[in-house]
């Protein structure tokens, strides 16, 4: 078994992936702000400031990991004056990384970025194309950018894309509620595909990107599921976890309307707002990516589409 460091455990993906490494018997240390949300992850859990290099570097150091997969950072798209808002997303990780140099017995780290290093409607030609659309895009572009310059480990830099499942916040967890409370509707005439994961299998994924011998991997994945999903089946089948019926389509005129006044009660401080011009824009606009060397890695996901829908419903009726 192997001894693990989870920066970040405390979060969506990281709640889900300490519960999956300690359910293999690993030894596991969660570096974290933040209370887990899992309470029985808290004798796992030592509440550190990635941003604080002194302390960072002396947990680091005692427990003297084989493995560390680093997650922390800010995830928020509410910082709109300056970059420096997501110090942790760069500075953060460079602390990471010199920490990672100077622990002989780490084999191997995973470094999680983001899809947002491009804009949702932009295809890059590789792992090195980038077209952030915001601060936060930007902050991950830098971090990426500080691994492949400094690390003098064996790394992997992961992009997760849109992942949901029991733990979940905002926004998936608001397009759940949605589309439970009977609000959400599909554009009339658009049903995109989306590459979005079920975080079940992409704990699934970091562990065999962690794992996997060197000649075996890449340096750079995007998390996702296989294939990607229609946006329509995926809000149906939630739907119907629910007892409800598929949902409606709505023309678009109508949503656009909807979004603009969404624009307005964002501005005026309403951080969670249900619609608005981005997210809309995010709704209709095709969103995949080339999983190839993913899906050579990983083989068939333990879950499907179907089975995810159902353990998140399952977990959103019981929280």
């Amino acid at each position: 078994m192997a001894r693990i460091i989870v920066t970040g455990g405390s979060g969506f993906i990281g709640t889900n992936l300490i519960e999956y490494f300690l359910g293999k018997g690993h030894e596991l240390l969660n570096i974290d702000i933040a209370v887990p949300r899992n309470k029985s992850h808290l004798s796992h859990w030592r509440k550190v400031d990635i941003l604080d290099r002194a302390n960072f570097h002396s947990e680091c150091q005692t427990f003297n990991p084989d493995y560390v997969v680093h997650l922390a950072a800010r995830t928020d798209l509410h910082e709109n004056e300056s970059i420096e808002g997501y110090a942790a997303n760069i500075a953060g990780v460079q602390n990471m990384v010199d920490i990672v140099n100077e622990l002989p017995a780490v084999r191997r780290a995973v470094y999680a970025s983001s899809r947002m290093v491009c804009r949702i409607d932009y295809v890059p030609e590789n792992f090195y194309d980038y077209c952030p659309p915001n601060y936060y895009g930007e902050s991950k572009k830098r971090g990426e950018e500080i691994v492949r310059k400094d690390a003098t480990h064996d790394y992997v830099i992961v992009r997760p894309t849109s992942i949901w499942g029991p733990f979940f916040e905002v926004p998936y967890r608001t397009f759940f509620d949605t589309v439970r409370k009977g609000l959400f509707f599909i554009p009339k005439g658009h049903n995109p595909r989306k590459s979005f994961g079920f975080v079940y299998n992409t704990v699934y994924q970091i562990e065999q990107i962690l794992f996997a011998e060197k000649n075996m991997i890449e340096n750079h994945y995007y998390l996702t599921d296989y294939p990607s999903l229609e946006l329509k089946t995926w809000a149906d089948l939630i739907a119907k976890n629910f007892q409800l019926r598929p949902v409606k389509q709505i023309s678009m005129p109508i949503l656009k309307v909807a979004a603009a006044v969404g624009d307005l009660f964002q501005k005026m401080g309403w951080k969670n707002v249900p619609l608005t011009t981005f997210r809309l824009t995010n709704l209709i606009t095709h969103m995949e990516y080339n999983t190839a060397s993913l899906e050579k890695l990983c083989g068939k996901l333990p879950y499907s589409l179907e089975e995810g829908v159902e353990i998140t419903v399952k977990w959103m009726k019981q929280s």
